[in-house]
């Protein structure tokens, strides 16, 4: 199988954030406020809706006794340390402040906010897991198609609210998705069905509570340090698997 065939889903994916993030910003100031207050609620409320949909699929996760839920539970509240102490956080926003120097876009105020939250909308959820390795493993970018509609769409959205700072998020969507397919592709023998393997779907549905909080972020709710979870999606698997060991 070729490299590009590992990968075409994903820079489908990202040219799909870059044209639907410019039409975006084609219309975003021919928007009243109101207008553009009124779509940032709706993408946190289907945000919500599709995170708890994700989540939801704990209860079917169990490692003898330990339910799922317990288990995400645990990675997150480890994992939340964890990315306090590293300041996950604040060096994302260092990450996101540079490129929003080097790109002369310093008098935009929400890009920063923007390009975080793109990111975790485009990057923490089951299909861009399941669809990369489902590329990287049989070429299949099926998956990462639909993602792409969808992605183009939710761009424009966010960019009419956030501005440019969200086609920026195309670029560690294209990074994060590109390196899942190759590892995919490389341990391909150890994963025979990605869509049925419990250390996959805890890791989309730790994702997913994950999510949650994220959309309560765009609904201006509060304001939780999303970026400082995101080690419990590495450590929700580990957890599952001493769990199942020691059952």
């Amino acid at each position: 199988m070729s490299f590009w065939s590992q990968i075409d889903g994903s820079v489908y994916n990202a040219i799909g954030v870059l044209i639907g993030g410019s039409l975006g910003l084609l219309f975003r100031h021919a928007l009243p406020p109101r207008v553009s207050q009124t779509v940032q609620s709706a993408i946190g409320l289907t945000t919500i809706f599709l995170a708890v949909r994700i989540a939801w699929q704990l209860g079917d996760i169990n490692a003898g006794s330990i339910p799922g839920i317990v288990i995400a539970l645990i990675a997150l509240a480890i994992g939340g340390g964890i990315g306090e102490a590293l300041r996950l956080d604040e060096r994302l926003g260092g990450i996101a402040q540079r490129f929003q120097t080097q790109s002369g876009q310093t008098n935009d105020p929400r890009f920063s906010e923007g390009l975080l939250a793109a990111f975790l909308i485009f990057c923490v959820g089951p299909v861009t897991i399941l669809g990369s390795i489902d590329n990287g493993l049989r070429g299949d970018n099926q998956l990462l198609i639909v993602k792409t509609v969808l992605d183009t769409i939710t761009s424009a959205a966010l960019a009419s609210s956030y501005g440019i700072g969200v086609l920026f998020s195309a670029i560690p969507l294209l990074l994060g998705q590109g390196a899942i397919s190759v590892a995919a592709g490389a341990f391909a023998q150890y994963i025979p069905d990605a869509a049925q393997n419990p250390y996959v779907l805890v890791a989309t549905s730790t994702g997913g509570i994950i999510l949650i909080g994220l959309g309560l972020n765009l609904l201006d709710v509060t304001k939780l340090r999303i970026a400082a979870l995101l080690p419990g999606l590495l450590l929700a698997p580990a957890l599952l698997w001493c769990a199942l060991l020691f059952a």
